[in-house]
């Protein structure tokens, strides 16, 4: 494909890297001469260094001939003109990133469709609705459904008493054939593993199983998650668009207590969330969020735009006995860091917003893509088409590509997990996991 990029920043550089190994013709636009020296540190791509609304600089990225704008710049306005102009010189599809999530409403997204917008992303949006997400089961520390929920993954850490350390794939699978499930992933100090039927679960592993709803709270009582915890109490650190949308998502189900350091726009708060008790203060503070009753808390929840804030106001929640904490981190290389101070559950906007955005660049149908926080991996719900080379065998003679894994299949309204002897069929939705080099290997199959 070809691919126009336009924007420098976290967003734009992160799918840059993403990209560049696929064999995709990716040129990269930004007026920041220093942005576009730091992709070119990392990538080997085309840079136009100027404004991607200027019609001359995009007929320089021979837009005409674009499979795919993503404009995915700071501004608004710069994006949606982007868009538009880029569809208007010839581009095949488009798409915009937003700040506002009134452009979602379906009304107007038909009006930009109408302009030359394809599709919008709402970075902020994206990030909220994870959020909510793991609020769902939390024990996990991470949750994606498939299909309407037919299948379900399930990322769960293990613990030192977990009853499954030291045991192998294959024990697990013998001494209960009553649990319905697949372990497609362990990562462990860093490293992401597929794993065998010889590979043995450790204390501090974070794993990934695929399994059908039925499947959830045996495998939970099985490795000692037995308990549900209810979110009831739920404290949001930061009046970050992000900890906007998540307060108004989770109103109406628990007690939402939201602290903003700034007076003003704490003022402004609480007259945008009626059913949200707003705090002026630092939530850094151990004594206000002691008052604030940060004992009797769920879930903390830290989406300032401060990292390092994050990580540790978690890390202080926790030691207060906060059953879930759930941290916004913006720097990547903070990620293995965060997970080692204890903080269950990271969340990166420039990540969800790229992975969400991966899948329009893929020629098998992908109905659902999912980032997993903290692991750099995919799970991908492919619908495998009429004579593609899924169709052809049973998956043991697939010759899988190194990195992937089919996980389960969801046919009509019955999901199941693959075996070696299942045979995919047409118009089947698969679920994949796949690491990053791996993904166009395995979709090639799909088409």
């Amino acid at each position: 494909m070809k691919i126009i990029i336009a924007g420098a920043g976290d967003v734009g550089t992160h799918l840059a890297k993403l990209l560049s190994g696929e064999k995709h013709d990716i040129v990269v636009i930004d007026p920041d001469v220093d942005l576009l020296k730091q992709v070119e540190s990392h990538t080997d791509l085309l840079t136009i260094e100027g404004s991607s609304t200027s019609i001359h600089i995009l007929k320089e990225a021979n837009v005409k001939n674009a499979d795919l704008v993503i404009a995915v710049t700071n501004s608004q306005a710069v994006n949606t003109l982007t868009a538009i102009l880029a569809k208007n010189l010839g581009a095949k599809k488009t798409i915009s990133r937003i700040h506002h999530s009134e452009y979602l409403d379906r009304k107007d997204t038909e009006a930009f469709k109408n302009l030359g917008i394809d599709h919008m992303i709402y970075p902020e949006e994206l990030a909220a609705s994870e959020i909510t997400g793991l609020l769902k089961e939390t024990e996990a520390t991470d949750v994606f459904e498939f299909s309407g929920g037919k299948l379900v993954m399930l990322v769960l850490k293990l613990e030192e008493n977990t009853p499954i350390i030291d045991m192998t794939l294959r024990q697990i699978a013998l001494e209960n054939p009553h649990l319905n499930f697949r372990a497609v992933a362990i990562h462990r100090d860093s490293q992401t593993i597929i794993p065998t039927g010889i590979e043995k679960f450790l204390a501090g592993d974070l794993v990934c199983v695929l399994t059908h709803p039925k499947g959830i709270e045996k495998i939970k009582d099985y490795i000692g998650k037995r308990k549900k915890m209810k979110m009831q109490n739920i404290m949001i650190l930061g009046g970050s668009r992000i900890g906007i949308k998540t307060a108004k998502k989770l109103e109406g189900h628990g007690n939402i207590k939201l602290i903003e350091m700034n007076k003003e726009k704490s003022f402004e708060l609480a007259d945008k969330l009626k059913n949200t008790l707003v705090i002026n203060g630092d939530g850094r503070n151990a004594e206000l969020i002691t008052e604030e009753g940060i004992n009797n808390m769920d879930a903390f929840i830290s989406v300032t735009g401060n990292s390092e804030t994050n990580i540790l106001s978690c890390v202080l929640a926790k030691k207060y006995g906060v059953k879930k904490t759930i941290a916004l981190i913006e720097n990547i290389d903070y990620i293995d860091i965060a997970q080692k101070m204890g903080v269950d559950t990271l969340i990166n906007k420039k990540m969800i917003t790229a992975s969400h955005i991966f899948q329009y660049t893929m020629k098998a149908e992908v109905k659902e893509l999912k980032y997993l926080h903290g692991i750099n991996a995919e799970v991908l719900e492919f619908v495998a088409k009429p004579g593609s080379k899924v169709t052809k065998v049973p998956i043991r003679e697939l010759e899988v590509p190194e990195g992937a894994i089919i996980g389960g299949i969801v046919r009509g309204d019955e999901g199941f997990i693959a075996m070696g002897s299942t045979k995919i069929e047409e118009n089947d939705m698969v679920v994949v996991f796949s690491l990053p080099d791996a993904v166009h290997k395995i979709e090639q199959y799909f088409n």
